[in-house]
């Protein structure tokens, strides 16, 4: 994770000093959303990074074709996503085969969420800061089991299980 925002995460969310570190909050918002997504099935592994807009804007313009920022991306090692723009789309995930050691848990992908995005997103909408960050971490590893929301009812079992994980967390967002 960039330095810069670690301190500004530690700064504006877990300003309690005996609280947790950025990294051990960050790892149990994760961990929490992969229970649910998975449905306590088993482990897996995945990768969380939080960025700034740049990168962010430069992903999502690359591998969704969509000229702008967003607050959150998922890449999944088994699930393809949406090339939304004008030209070639990019080769379907499931082309590729990751291989692991033995005994390694499974890799699910790798979620990437935009820092900026998520404090303007407070500051839009209201809310704190801590449940928006939550609920994208979530969100993001909901898409990483191929969880969607580009129909209705999609939406519905999608924001379900949001919540179930942001209950178990004792977010109310």
């Amino acid at each position: 994770m960039d330095e810069p925002f670690a301190n500004s995460i530690q700064k504006d969310i877990l300003s309690d000093t005996s609280g947790p570190s950025v990294e051990v909050w960050l790892t149990t918002i994760a961990k929490e959303a992969m229970e649910v997504a998975l449905e306590d099935t088993g482990w897996a592994q995945m990768s969380l990074v939080i960025t700034g807009d740049d990168t962010i804007y430069g992903l999502n313009a690359q591998f969704r074709g969509l000229d702008e920022v967003t607050d959150v991306l998922s890449f999944s090692t088994k699930h393809g996503g949406h090339w939304e723009g004008e030209g070639n789309t990019p080769k379907d995930v499931t082309e590729f085969d990751f291989v692991m050691p033995p005994g390694e848990p499974f890799p699910l992908g790798e979620v990437i969420v935009s820092y900026p995005q998520a404090q303007r997103q407070v500051e839009e909408r209201g809310g704190r800061l801590e449940h928006e960050l939550a609920l994208l971490v979530v969100h993001g590893v909901l898409h990483l089991v191929g969880y969607d929301h580009l129909e209705p009812h999609d939406t519905e079992l999608m924001q379900s299980r949001e919540q179930a994980a942001l209950k178990r967390l004792n977010i109310n967002a």
